[in-house]
């Protein structure tokens, strides 16, 4: 005897993915400065985190990796922008299984690709919450890091 089951074939509604809250953790396993002023770049880490936090094209992402690098370079410290643009290229990649990955603040990973309408009125909603004074960010610090 042969069962029918029901709906085989037909695509299966998809869960909407969600968008969490903004939080940053800085510059991630980064410093957020050097010894003299140990938040000297951490402003330029938050701009960063933001891009990565929405995600989208592999443009965008290219994008916000050489903005960091400008903003950070900005302070003076070239070399370091350079070695920061370097790690931020190789393990920012959004099929990664890293908390900074990028669209870190989706539920599920988007891959690369422009937000569809429903997930950029999720970013305009939830970005308006992010304070315009980037000092008034807390600084989310995983467990296995201790600045």
């Amino acid at each position: 005897m042969i069962k029918t089951l029901r709906g085989q074939g037909k695509p299966q509604p998809q869960t909407p993915n969600t968008l969490s809250p903004f939080i940053s953790d800085g510059c991630s396993s980064f410093p957020d400065g050097n010894l003299t002023d140990k938040r000297k770049w951490r402003n330029c880490c938050i701009e960063h985190d933001i891009a990565y936090w929405q995600g989208g094209t592999r443009s965008q992402r290219l994008a916000a990796d050489t903005q960091l690098r400008d903003c950070v370079a900005a302070t003076g410290e070239h070399e370091i922008a350079q070695a920061m643009f370097a790690g931020v290229r190789v393990g920012g990649k959004p099929n990664l299984p890293t908390r900074w990955r990028w669209g870190y603040g989706w539920k599920k990973d988007n891959g690369y690709g422009p937000l569809t309408p429903s997930q950029r009125k999720q970013v305009e909603q939830l970005i308006k919450k992010i304070p315009s004074n980037l000092d008034e960010i807390p600084i989310v610090t995983p467990t296995f890091i201790k600045k």
